[in-house]
């Protein structure tokens, strides 16, 4: 199927410029909420270990750490490491979390409006695989 790729770069532009939209009446962009994400979901994290996951380079990281550190949202902690910056986020960056989390969840809502749990299901599981394939090293081979 050609143009699969073609089509879900631009299904992505379309979801990230509605999340850039909403998440801007609270100073974020996607990027930014991104690091927020990743800190709500495991708890304390070095740059490195949101870099990794994210597959951005560290200094991207940092500048975003950076920004949301001004805005309040996280902060350092004490590390063991003096060489690793470890943060975490504040008590307002949970609750920000908190309102933007309803909030992007009723626009997934509009989004996936028709789709049944079953097509929901599916698309998962298909773009898992394709993360999947993506990750595997066999995955770059050409056959």
């Amino acid at each position: 199927m050609e143009g699969l790729f073609r089509h879900y770069i631009r299904v992505h532009r379309l979801l990230t410029k509605h999340l850039n939209d909403l998440l801007e009446e609270y100073q974020l962009s996607y990027s930014l909420w991104q690091v927020i994400i990743y800190l709500k979901d495991s708890g304390k994290s070095t740059l490195v270990d949101i870099s990794n996951y994210y597959q951005v380079e560290k200094p991207g990281i940092t500048r975003r750490v950076h920004r949301l550190q001004e805005t309040g949202l996280i902060r350092e902690v004490p590390s063991t490491n003096r060489r690793e910056k470890v943060i975490e986020l504040t008590s307002e960056g949970e609750r920000v979390y908190q309102v933007c989390r309803k909030e992007i969840t009723a626009l997934e809502h509009r989004f996936t409006q028709g789709l049944t749990e079953e097509d929901k299901q599916v698309a998962f599981q298909f773009l898992r695989k394709i993360e999947h394939n993506i990750e595997r090293k066999e995955g770059f081979r050409s056959e």
